[in-house]
């Protein structure tokens, strides 16, 4: 299968079956034969297509008689594939774009074949004043601009004003650096710098945390031999910086009540030196097994992974935790970046989750020993969402209070006061929420 068609077959699983990129993607790769070239170019067009998707469609309207949105969900994919390589990528020839898409279009869609070349090569003759977005309202022009839907637009201007919602925009419409952090059960960071250079792999020291190292170009990683001895984990500096609020020490009783995938249980592991005990806890089953083998990876052995709705109390563990992480289902709105199918979310989608993200907090509470430390986290930028929920929850639970939060510089106008609120424009990571309580009473 070439890259185009599996770009296609990735698009579709998108568009139709409403799965994740990251997902829809590791699935056809898996399943269908494809060069390590043509997955890289697959990869290119997938992104490319969910990140411009809004403002591909706002060009094709612009010269199709039939408007997208009346289109089959095969033709639009196509259209926005051949758009997307016309206006986008110069390293390929507009001729071969427009050729290669038509073959797909006669192979998925044989009758639209001479419509889609039709639109394809306007483009071409167009090309030079087609990209102009001819829309007065600020608003709608930066949805278009940076694909998203208009509501998030709307809400970021209100709160952010409209210049940093347009860098905070821009910064999440880019590609995200790759980093790894260093298992330091296992390997300390300088040797793994080694272990990378010997394995031809570009890799440098991040500026915080110490354990973070970016990579470049580092296909393949699970199959890599570093990967299954256990010497790193795949996670974004804003993840890693959670563990490192929490700051368990050794010997602790950790609660993690939303633990799925693991990188945040598995680095506390790492930072508690394998001692005490940490229960991660998910709703789902299958992501049960996937934080067992993590750690079995990792070679940590005191994690106890088990099923559990975070959103009911577990009387058991009442007052039986010194440290307890909730890092709560959130819209994601700060990781767009790395999952660019959330910028299409339909506001009603998101409107309950402050009331759930309440749930979660108040049920895992009730889990801290007296002085001990309750964090709450979120990979969104969304206030409803964070700052606004620990307020809620303080005001009715008198005996948190919010503590400053030592050991990192991120933020330290915000961290001195017991949060950190983390923006990708600004901080050149994850869009992430942290606070920190302890237990006073």
């Amino acid at each position: 299968m070439n890259a185009r068609e599996a770009a296609f077959k990735i698009l579709c699983d998108i568009e139709i079956e409403k799965n994740y990129s990251n997902m829809a993607i590791n699935k056809i790769f898996k399943n269908e034969k494809i060069s390590d070239k043509d997955k890289g170019l697959a990869t290119e067009l997938v992104y490319g297509v969910i990140e411009n998707r809004k403002y591909l469609d706002f060009i094709i309207n612009k010269l199709s008689k039939i408007k997208v949105k009346k289109m089959s969900s095969f033709v639009k994919i196509i259209l926005r594939m051949g758009t997307y390589q016309i206006l986008f990528l110069d390293k390929i020839e507009d001729h071969a774009a427009v050729n290669e898409t038509v073959k797909l279009a006669s192979k998925y869609d044989g009758k639209s074949k001479g419509f889609v070349n039709a639109i394809l090569r306007n483009e071409i003759r167009q090309k030079r004043t087609i990209k102009y977005i001819d829309i007065e309202d600020p608003i709608r022009r930066l949805a278009v601009k940076y694909s998203y839907q208009q509501w998030i637009v709307e809400d970021w201007v209100k709160n952010f004003g409209i210049e940093f919602a347009e860098e905070l925009l821009e910064a999440l419409n880019e590609r995200p650096d790759l980093y790894v952090r260093t298992n330091t059960l296992k390997i300390d960071r300088n040797s793994l710098l080694k272990e990378f250079e010997k394995e031809g792999i570009k890799a440098y020291k991040a500026l915080l945390p110490e354990e973070a190292i970016m990579v470049e170009n580092f296909k393949g990683i699970e199959n890599s031999r570093l990967y299954k001895e256990g010497l790193f984990t795949v996670q974004d500096i804003s993840s890693m910086l959670v563990a490192k609020v929490v700051a368990p020490k050794e010997g602790d009783m950790v609660l993690d009540v939303c633990s799925a995938p693991g990188g945040k249980s598995t680095h506390m592991a790492e930072l508690m030196k394998n001692t005490g005990k940490i229960v991660s806890r998910d709703v789902f089953e299958h992501k049960i097994k996937v934080i067992k083998a993590a750690a079995k990876r990792l070679g940590i052995t005191n994690i106890e992974a088990e099923e559990f709705d975070a959103a009911n109390l577990d009387e058991n563990s009442i007052e039986k935790f010194d440290c307890v992480l909730t890092d709560v289902p959130c819209s994601g709105l700060g990781i767009i970046r790395r999952k660019p199918e959330i910028k299409y979310k339909a506001k009603e989608e998101l409107v309950d989750l402050p009331k759930i993200q309440s749930k979660i907090l108040e049920n895992a509470s009730k889990y801290v020993k007296i002085n001990g430390t309750l964090v709450y986290s979120t990979c969104t930028v969304q206030d409803c969402e964070n700052i606004e929920v620990v307020e809620k929850f303080l005001k009715e639970n008198p005996n948190y209070e919010l503590v400053p939060i030592e050991g990192i510089n991120v933020d330290p106008d915000e961290q001195e006061k017991g949060y950190i609120k983390i923006y990708p424009n600004v901080h050149g990571m994850d869009g992430f929420f942290i606070a920190k309580m302890k237990r006073v009473k």
